[in-house]
């Protein structure tokens, strides 16, 4: 990211012992960027000894001009230092009268002569948006956008008689953003940076440190300054090529066409990937075929069949819209003022006063452009008036899109009350009448807070393994829907509310928040035609001042949780009662338990040796890494969901999760209710589709930079392959299991026996934790067999909608086919099958709970997980402690495990031997949302739930301070 002259530079601190010799500064310039550097060069100690910028304008000072007024620094507003290139003597003898030891021109847009230029004893900086000696010249960020570099930056150089030719102090590069504009590479980086690089290079010349290094002439490029009228698209070249111009060209000059005989200015342009979306044909002057309106804007074809989407349209007259409304006919009708709105709107009239100052009276037809309004003063409008009504969620878009007073009141005020088109979502359900009740259930993608079909409008059959049912069709997710989904959630990272919002309001969000009195949060309108519903909701997260977020996400599932435990249940195959109780109640607790740890994700500080003389404070900080992918298996769909959503939600992420291609129906119930509890767009984004391609999409994507995963060894090894080669995305892995469960003669027979069975048959034995061997001491062995199987044998197995069942179907039948193959293996190896073993005989994919004896340590079904109701038993010598614990510990999986003794020496002894996540003792399946859970060897790394999980979601900075 940083190159300079010489390396050397990087061993200057920051430190006030570095900046102990000073300058008598001369400033040459203007703009928002020269006042920074004036301000940050003055708080270093450097005596500015005058400022020299460009008269007023409209009666509006310059910001440097204004800063420096305001220190009492001399200031000088000079229009011109030459006349027919001869210069000014009045002027240069002006400027000499200061003294100045250094020229610093951060941004000046005047011809300044070579006898001031080399007056000083230093000479004179110059700051230049570009890595010289390519794209000099005064349109250089456009020309990096438009000639599409992969890196932009900025150089410090030695000013000299030539056109941005002098010799480089220092250069700074980052890499450019797909999308990037010159209005976000300047505030990334350019700016910020900028500012920091020339007060770095100031005290390298105090310190007499400062190369000069001659620009090569290999590489150097000119280009002429972008005014509008060059900046017309050249619509018959390949996308890519004008999506470059477009945004090379955003927002100034802004890149135009001709539409029906109108100049026409782009905005906000990016690649389409993927396919095309419908809309209404736009014939536009040079393309290679008409445009698309679509509902995401305008779409643009290159010469090459490759497509761009542009965002908004500006005409002649300045007014700007959603291209997407291109063909609307009419905008929103105004709407009523209420006297508090009207006193609300005179005070930010004052505001456009105070920055139009030179406009005699703000009226409803004021323009805030032609009044002579700069990019800046956007800013500071909208800053003032976000001051003034807090909660308003404006931005400089809404500046562009409603330039009158009247236009931008009427904007202002619906988004007050919250009417702003965005935040309403509709919904398409799948209806069915189940369980007593209508469950309501959305089926397709969830990406930036709506609802919308697969890019290429593939669907696939959701199956109900009771009785093998169809329950509805889903959206199968496509690599464009991945992207754009992380896009969406990128975007809500660094750019939306949810990045900049406090920790504390955070966790309200994902606990407890109450709805406006008096006003619904979610408003249905729903009605039911051929098994479906189409509904209009509007979010909760509301912007009015007065007016506290609606919902609560945790309390809504509680809300709901019937409807969910139904659906998980059909999905699934899920025991109601269970479902109702885990899959559901537990992920509610988890959701609570982490909004509660929002505000208390801190650091540390840390003492370290003293730089004597001076004094170091050290600190860490834990920050959220950004865009999470998360990645669930289907046996607890709800549950596993919330156990790795609620903690990267918690440490201030945001994230796309795939749910497990044949359970996708909580997962966007969920999202159905994200939005009811006014999670921000684009923060949850849900994928129903297929692993090998959704799921390796995510695998692969650069903009993700943490993936969660539950499920298999093997696919858990390709997306930690996967993770390395595209990013080193940080990984946490909840992978497969064979957890050995060890019970002593001296147990609690009767619990023994239970728990036992629980261990096994829990959730029809898809538990990832399951006992997948049970070690029972030889003196009891055939007894505890003989209870267990008249336990089993009470057992109800059928509809897991009915209260009393105990034992429901798997989960899809593939799923059983495996089972079965599974003890057919365990059969032909010599094992004894005591019960079961077979498909239960009735619709549906039901499997009878079953037990293997005589189980050898080398057969297939004493290595390998089952996954599924499979008890697999071998006996141990009696008081063969060790003996149990080395054969227990010869697996390569280390997720769980169990003992069962009345000895709490040998209990503890065990439980320090055992080689697993987890060791429960005397108990089977308690786990609890405080608790860590994750695996051992090729079970995995990483820990869900507990303090520890929050930690899998955090970045750690350390920051050491030299006072």
């Amino acid at each position: 990211m940083l190159w300079t002259a010489s390396q050397v530079f990087r061993k200057f601190s920051t430190s006030s012992h570095y900046y102990q010799k000073k300058l008598k500064l001369a400033i040459i310039g203007q703009s928002l960027f020269g006042q920074e550097v004036y301000s940050s060069l003055r708080k270093q100690g450097h005596k500015v000894v005058g400022v020299f910028t460009v008269p007023d304008k409209d009666g509006k000072a310059d910001p440097l001009a204004v800063a420096a007024e305001k220190d009492g620094t001399p200031l000088f507003k000079f229009p011109r230092w030459r006349n027919k290139g001869q210069p000014l003597p009045e002027v240069v003898d002006a400027y000499k009268s200061v003294g100045a030891e250094l020229n610093v021109m951060p941004f000046c847009s005047q011809f300044i002569p070579m006898n001031v230029i080399d007056h000083p004893k230093h000479g004179s900086i110059i700051y230049h948006p570009s890595i010289l000696p390519l794209h000099r010249g005064a349109s250089a960020i456009n020309w990096t956008l438009i000639h599409g570099d992969e890196k932009a930056g900025f150089t410090v150089f030695w000013a000299d008689d030539g056109l941005d030719t002098g010799p480089i102090l220092l250069q700074r590069e980052c890499a450019v953003e797909p999308d990037d504009t010159v209005d976000t590479l300047y505030n990334r980086f350019l700016f910020p940076e900028g500012i920091k690089a020339m007060v770095e290079s100031v005290q390298l010349i105090a310190d007499g440190k400062a190369p000069r290094i001659p620009q090569p002439e290999e590489g150097a490029s000119y280009e002429g300054i972008q005014r509008k009228s060059n900046a017309r698209v050249d619509l018959a070249q390949p996308a890519k090529a004008i999506h470059n111009w477009i945004r090379g060209h955003d927002k100034v000059p802004g890149a135009w066409a001709l539409i029906g005989g109108q100049s026409v200015t782009f905005y906000g342009s990016s690649m389409l990937s993927g396919s095309v979306p419908a809309g209404q044909p736009l014939e536009i002057e040079g393309a290679s075929q008409p445009g698309i309106i679509s509902k995401n804007g305008l779409v643009l074809f290159g010469n090459d069949g490759k497509a761009l989407l542009v965002k908004n349209l500006q005409f002649e007259d300045g007014k700007m819209i959603p291209a997407s409304k291109y063909f609307s006919s009419g905008e929103n009708s105004s709407v009523e003022l209420t006297n508090e709105e009207k006193q609300m709107a005179e005070e930010i009239r004052n505001i456009w006063k105070a920055i139009l100052s030179n406009v005699p009276a703000i009226v409803d037809t004021t323009d805030f452009f032609k009044s002579g309004a700069a990019s800046m003063d956007v800013v500071r409008l909208v800053e003032e008036v976000k001051q003034k009504c807090a909660g308003v969620q404006l931005q400089n878009e809404d500046v562009y899109m409603a330039t009158t007073f009247q236009d931008f009141i009427q904007i202002f005020v619906r988004k007050l009350r919250g009417e702003d088109q965005e935040e309403e979502l509709t919904i398409d359900y799948a209806t069915k009448e189940v369980n007593n009740m209508t469950v309501k259930m959305p089926y397709q993608c969830f990406i930036n807070g709506k609802f919308e079909d697969a890019e290429d409008g593939k669907t696939y059959s959701t199956i109900n393994p009771t009785d093998g049912s169809v329950i509805c069709k889903v959206s199968y997710a496509a690599v464009g829907d991945v992207d754009r989904a992380v896009a969406a959630a990128k975007e809500a990272f660094d750019n939306g509310p949810w990045g900049r919002m406090n920790p504390r309001d955070r966790g309200s969000l994902l606990y407890k928040l109450k709805a406006a009195p008096g006003k619904p949060a979610f408003i249905d309108c729903t009605r039911v035609s051929a098994g479906r519903s189409k509904s209009l909701h509007r979010s909760a997260f509301q912007k009015k001042k007065n007016c506290s977020l609606a919902g609560m996400l945790a309390d809504l599932m509680e809300e709901h949780q019937e409807e969910l435990a139904t659906i998980e249940s059909i999905d699934s195959g899920a025991v109601y009662t269970l479902a109702l109780k885990t899959h559901v109640g537990m992920s509610i607790q988890t959701f609570r338990y982490f909004a509660g740890w929002c505000d208390k994700i801190q650091g540390k500080t840390i003492p370290i040796n003293q730089a004597r003389p001076n004094r170091n404070l050290t600190f860490t900080k834990k920050e959220p890494l950004g865009v999470c992918a998360i990645v669930i298996p289907w046996n607890y769909p709800l549950m596993m969901l919330a156990w790795k959503s609620a903690a990267c939600l918690a440490a201030g992420n945001t994230l796309v999760l795939k749910p497990a291609q044949v359970t996708p129906l909580t997962a966007l119930k969920f999202a159905e209710l994200s939005v009811k509890a006014g999670i921000p767009k684009g923060v949850i984004n849900i994928l129903p589709g297929s692993g090998g391609m959704v799921g390796q999409r995510l695998s692969d994507h650069p903009d993700i930079r943490k993936l969660g995963f539950t499920g298999s060894t093997p696919v858990g090894k390709q997306i930690m392959k996967s993770c390395a080669l595209s990013n080193l995305k940080k990984v946490s892995l909840e992978l497969g299991g064979k957890s050995p469960l060890i019970i002593f003669s001296d147990c609690d027979m009767d619990k023994a026996v239970r728990m036992g069975m629980s261990s096994v048959f829990f959730n029809k034995g898809e538990n990832c934790i399951a006992a997948g061997r049970l070690f029972v001491e030889e003196s009891i062995h055939d007894e505890y067999i003989r209870r267990v199987v008249e336990e089993i044998m009470k057992m109800k197995i059928g509809d897991p909608l009915d209260r009393s069942t105990d034992h429901g179907p798997q989960n899809h039948k593939a799923h059983l086919d495996k089972l079965l193959e599974y003890c057919e293996i365990g059969v032909k190896e010599g094992a004894t099958l005591v019960y079961g073993g077979k498909q239960v005989d009735r619709p549906g994919f039901f499997m009878q709970p079953t037990v293997f004896t005589d189980v050898e340590d080398h057969m297939f079904i004493a290595k390998e997980e089952s996954f599924g109701p499979v008890m697999v038993v071998s006996k141990f010598r009696n008081g063969d402690v060790d003996g149990v614990l080395q054969r227990a510990n010869d697996t390569e999986y280390g997720l769980a495990s169990g003992v069962f003794t009345r000895d709490i020496n040998k209990a503890m002894y065990v439980s320090e031997q055992l080689e697993a996540g987890t060791v429960f003792v005397n108990t089977y399946n308690k786990t609890d949302v405080a608790s860590p859970f994750g695996g051992f060897k090729q079970s995995g790394f990483g820990k869900d739930l507990g303090e520890d999980a929050l930690s899998e979601y955090l970045k750690t900075k350390a920051v050491t301070v030299e006072y």
